[in-house]
């Protein structure tokens, strides 16, 4: 989800809500105690330099079980990392603190923004011997002629 999408999201909800894609939700106490712009540039293992942009939230839980993000409070948030760093209309990473710092995707779901799991993958698999995936064939539907099979004694295994 890019950022303009959760700034056009925002004024249209009463509360901000997070939940993890296996169904439980972030505390409604949490907090937003980042937003900004992170640039990662690397090389590949096929040796292709990258750059990839990404729009960064951390939450945070605290003790003030009263505390509650407001849609506006955070969209103010939003609009004043716009202005100060500059931050561009790019996919929105989420760190979210659970055994150890996760990131995550950010879906909506019609009602609350969703924290979908992220996943490695090698960019460069054509650079870096990684075979494509075999074609599954079904050995019964398989069409055999007597010039391609083996017969017991026939010499050709």
């Amino acid at each position: 989800m890019k950022l303009s999408q959760v700034k056009a999201l925002l004024p249209t909800l009463e509360n901000v809500t997070f939940k993890l894609e296996n169904g439980s939700f972030v505390p409604e106490h949490f907090h937003v105690t980042e937003v900004g712009m992170i640039t990662k540039n690397f090389i590949d293992c096929g040796g292709v330099i990258r750059t990839e942009k990404t729009v960064n939230f951390q939450l945070w839980n605290a003790d003030d079980f009263e505390h509650r993000l407001k849609p506006s409070k955070l969209l103010n948030i939003i609009k004043l990392s716009e202005e100060k760093l500059g931050i561009e209309d790019a996919e929105i990473e989420v760190e979210y603190q659970s055994d150890t710092i996760g990131k995550y995707d950010l879906e909506f779901n019609g009602n609350t923004f969703v924290l979908k799991n992220k996943t490695t993958a090698c960019l460069a698999q054509d650079a870096c011997g990684i075979p494509s995936e075999k074609e599954k064939k079904n050995l019964a539907e398989l069409n055999l002629t007597q010039s391609n099979s083996c017969t017991p004694g026939g010499g050709c295994c």
